[in-house]
């Protein structure tokens, strides 16, 4: 009996007959418990988040080629008269290589020896899933919004720490992580305490990781495309790539990464039209 099969009998045994949800993340769950050995790896999280990264990379910097010689895809670019060259791209792909390197991969490697990786046998539940992702987006949302609104109000911090990431007036894809040593770990270490308060399934974990890399880079992007999240998220909840393509260029507005509701509070939402 293979470990698929042991595990639905698991569920039957123990009594759980909610019909589809318990088994709907199963198969997934199955796969990815199937590369235990590399999960459990001290390699791992570094690996997983460069890959992650520059995979949700790629599709914006074929864009950004393309839209040079396709007028039609010019339209979606939030400021359609700059353009990434390759020298603006190779510096952030080099300091990206350099920083999982030198600085993200110790951090991993301590943070691996402290909390070993346990999988458990089951699938996380998909409401429960959902419910913790979005959690840990809000929760991280609210921390980066103090993070940078601290900042930028604070002039040593914004000249020490934070200005290297305003480079770029106009962003492109691989300006995600062009940051500060500290910028990058601060955050890094907001996405990885949250799962971690809310006692999230390892699987939830790395659903989050790869929900909050994929928003951080289309936040970047300079796209908004049909199916960019800011257009399927209704009533102007979340700002995306408009939202903060235009904090880079104004530099006084727009502080929170995703969702607009902390800068309405604090009266430091700006709007796109306004650009």
């Amino acid at each position: 009996m293979n470990g698929s099969v042991q595990n639905r009998a698991l569920l039957l045994s123990c009594g759980m007959d909610r019909r589809l949800d318990p088994l709907i993340l199963q198969p997934l769950w199955d796969f990815v418990k199937a590369k235990e050995p590399l999960i459990k790896s001290p390699y791992f999280p570094v690996l997983f988040s460069f890959t992650a990264y520059m995979t949700f990379c790629l599709p914006y910097v074929a864009l950004d080629i393309l839209s040079t010689k396709v007028p039609a895809l010019r339209k979606y670019k939030i400021q359609p008269l700059s353009y990434p060259t390759l020298g603006m791209m190779v510096p952030c792909v080099v300091q990206c290589v350099y920083h999982h390197v030198v600085f993200i991969f110790p951090v991993t490697v301590a943070h691996w020896y402290w909390r070993p990786v346990d999988l458990p046998l089951m699938a996380p539940e998909l409401p429960k899933v959902v419910l913790d992702v979005t959690v840990c987006l809000f929760l991280f949302d609210f921390q980066y919004f103090l993070w940078h609104l601290l900042h930028h109000k604070v002039p040593w911090l914004y000249k020490t720490f934070h200005k290297v990431h305003h480079k770029h007036v106009s962003t492109f894809a691989l300006t995600t992580q062009y940051s500060s040593v500290w910028e990058l770990l601060s955050l890094g270490f907001f996405a990885a305490i949250n799962p971690v308060l809310l006692n999230c399934h390892p699987l939830t974990e790395i659903i989050f990781f790869l929900v909050n890399i994929w928003l951080s880079v289309e936040d970047h992007s300079g796209y908004d495309l049909p199916w960019s999240t800011n257009r399927l998220v209704p009533f102007g909840l979340y700002g995306g790539a408009p939202h903060h393509d235009l904090h880079h260029l104004k530099f006084k507005s727009n502080y929170a990464p995703y969702f607009t509701h902390w800068d309405r509070l604090f009266g430091t939402l700006a709007h796109v039209h306004s650009q």
